[in-house]
Formats: C-alpha cells, structure tokens, sequence
C-alpha cells in the first residue's frame, strides 16, 4: 500500500483557526480526509510532527514523523470559509537528493523532481505523492544554506497550501487577512495566501481545485 497521510500537528491554537473560519472540534480540525491537530504554540514550530500510513521507516531526513493505523475520518465539510482539504504540504531541504533518498527509502511515492526555479528562487523541487495530497520537497537556494549553516542540516517542515473551490468567495471571506488573487505556478489554478493578519503560526496558501 502506498504511504498516506493521517495527520499534521501544528504548533498553533483551536481558537486561531477558528477566528480564520475553520471549524474545529476540541484540538482537531478535519480537512476531507487529514486530520490537523492543533496542538497550541508551544508544540514547536509550524508543522511540528505528522504521522502517515503504511511507512517502511520514520527516518525521512529529519522530518519529525510517527506511524498510524488510523484509518481516515469521515470526510469533512467544507469550512465555513471556503477552505475543503488539503492540497500540499511544503518542506525545505538544503540537500534535495539526500531528502529525496530518504524519502522514497521509507517508501513515499516520488512523482517527479522539477528542475526550474520557482519565482521565489527555490532551484529545485521534489514532488510525493500521499493519499489526496502532495508533499513538495523545496530546495533552499545557495545564499539560505549558507544563512543557516550549510547542506547538514535536516530537512524541515515550511507551510501548508489547502484547496478553496470558490477562492474569490473565500478571499472576501478573510477580507485583509489574505493577499490579493494571483496565478499559481501550476497552469490554470490560482492562489491566495493568509496574511500575518490572520494570527497562524506558518504560511498557509488557499488555492483552486486542481
């Protein structure tokens, strides 16, 4: 069985997400068929731990990882804002083929590695595929791993991109806590992203159904 997602544990508060339009339940919050768990801001940073289905290792590279068993809740509604499940996850590298090793050696399902900057200067990245959603492995350029202390260091967790079928309704929704509509790298879709206004804890874009 290919690897999946069960759940993403974020270092920010229930009430956080719910001023944003989420509807959470106790610490959870159900995206279609991934759990988010919010486990307040003194968990760590951002995404702070997820756990997936059906992994030979939890050994990827320095991203903290637990096993499940789980099986999917009950699909989810969409949220009062717009927001309907999650479209990818991000991570960050100074070594993309050291984590992408590690990756597939747990036996995550590599799609393709794209070799063409993206407009924020990452030169490469890799893309998995798990379950209903996407883990996108960025390269950090060379001025960051130089910044952060070389290609030793570990792979880590950056942001969150989640799907708004009606972004114009869900953009109006959040008001100035969310940029202005722009095209999205991936051709036809489009992306808006939460602002420092909205109060999470890691970068999070709303994008259009693929």
């Amino acid at each position: 069985m290919p690897a999946t997602l069960d759940e993403l544990t974020i270092a920010d508060s229930p009430d956080a997400w719910r001023t944003g339009g989420f509807e959470v339940e106790g610490d959870t919050c159900i995206l279609a068929d991934i759990r988010i768990r919010l486990a307040g801001p003194g968990a760590g940073e951002r995404i702070c731990n997820w756990s997936l289905r059906d992994i030979e290792s939890t050994e990827l590279d320095g991203l903290p990882t637990t096993r499940s068993e789980r099986p999917p809740p009950s699909e989810g509604s969409t949220h009062p804002n717009g927001v309907a499940a999650v479209d990818h996850v991000v991570a960050i590298t100074p070594a993309l083929d050291r984590t992408v090793a590690a990756l597939q050696g747990a036996g995550l399902d590599l799609r393709r590695i794209r070799e063409e900057p993206t407009p924020a200067g990452a030169p490469r990245q890799a893309f998995f595929r798990l379950g209903s959603m996407i883990l996108e492995v960025v390269q950090e350029p060379d001025g960051a791993i130089e910044e952060g202390g070389g290609r030793d260091r570990h792979a880590f967790f950056w942001g969150l991109a989640c799907v708004a079928p009606d972004l114009d309704a869900t953009v109006g929704f959040l008001g100035d806590r969310i940029s202005e509509i722009r095209p999205a790298v991936q051709p036809g879709r489009r992306i808006a992203t939460l602002r420092r206004a909205a109060g999470l804890a890691l970068p999070v874009a709303l994008m259009t159904a693929r």
